[in-house]
């Protein structure tokens, strides 16, 4: 049968679960529902210019592609497409039709640098050299047994430290949103990243159907959010950490792995079985955190580039 690329359609049910099942099967370890599928299309930022395509085959979606501009980059021009298919139905043209679609928008769109993940295997670093892209840094997909697995016990906050959960946050969340900001520019990253659109973190961020405000953990001093780890469940079982960081005046104390573990346990308790999170393999620290949780490797990705022009 024939293969041909089309726009996600949003208002199409059978769309939304067709591209989050292909995602659950390339990425098991990628917290995504039929939900936030719609809604990433429906909140993203105009100056995204986010546009997720589909490959469609004899009316299955067998090939996804996550496509955009980095708006919040302080550089300009950075694109990304990110680009699976499902792992029974590759061979037959997908990916290459979905690349060629997705470059040409953001070529469009003035991008001049394109970013890729890519999983760490043969064929499909193979896959995306050919299309000219060359290898840069790779991260972690990381996996807990919450079902079976021991975790460090928990631990009360130090003197002066509150341990609080995102939900208490809800009335006035900007707290978190400037701890968000601060942490996320020292992430390791390809992309020079800069929290400045606090509307846009609001609807990307704190009200993504998938955050869990109630298992978030918050460590607090005198009344300022200091350290956070940011909790998503897809509606089942699976939780995930999002993000995980400190305010630099406050590192080096042990607050991300408090709040961290604070989640870990609440989520255990209810019932959650598994853990998933990334790390850059550069971000020692947090790496070296989750192994004393008991987190292990189940997969890498590579982030690939490509420059236009």
């Amino acid at each position: 049968m024939t293969v041909f690329v089309r726009d996600l359609r949003p208002d199409v049910r059978t769309d939304a679960e067709g591209f989050a099942r292909v995602r659950q099967l390339a990425l098991p370890f990628f917290l995504v529902t039929p939900e936030s599928v719609a809604y990433d299309l429906a909140h993203a930022h105009p100056d995204g210019h986010y546009r997720p395509l589909v490959a469609e085959e004899d009316g299955e979606i067998v090939g996804t592609a996550q496509v955009g501009i980095a708006h919040d980059s302080r550089d300009a021009g950075m694109g990304y497409l990110n680009v699976y298919t499902h792992p029974g139905r590759t061979r037959r043209g997908a990916g290459s039709l979905l690349v060629r679609a997705a470059e040409e928008h953001l070529a469009e769109r003035g991008a001049k640098k394109l970013f890729a993940w890519v999983l760490d295997a043969p064929g499909n670093r193979a896959f995306a050299e050919r299309h000219g892209y060359r290898a840069s840094r790779s991260a972690h997909f990381l996996r807990l047994d919450l079902a079976h697995g021991t975790l460090p016990p928990s631990a009360d906050a130090p003197p002066g430290v509150e341990l609080r959960t995102g939900a208490d946050f809800a009335d006035d969340p900007r707290p978190l949103f400037e701890l968000d900001a601060e942490a996320m520019t020292d992430e390791p990253s390809d992309i020079d990243y800069e929290f400045t659109d606090y509307g846009a973190w609001l609807n990307e961020s704190w009200h993504h159907p998938l955050v869990s405000r109630e298992l978030t953990s918050v460590a607090v001093v005198d009344g300022r959010p200091v350290a956070f780890s940011v909790a998503r469940t897809d509606g089942g079982t699976r939780y995930g950490t999002v993000m995980t960081g400190t305010a630099r005046a406050f590192r080096g104390r042990g607050l991300a792995k408090l709040a961290k573990n604070h989640s870990l346990h609440r989520a255990r308790a209810a019932g959650f079985t598994e853990a998933f999170t990334g790390n850059d393999t550069g971000n020692g620290p947090m790496l070296a955190i989750n192994k004393w949780f008991g987190y292990e490797v189940c997969a890498t990705e590579v982030r690939y580039v490509r420059e236009l022009g």
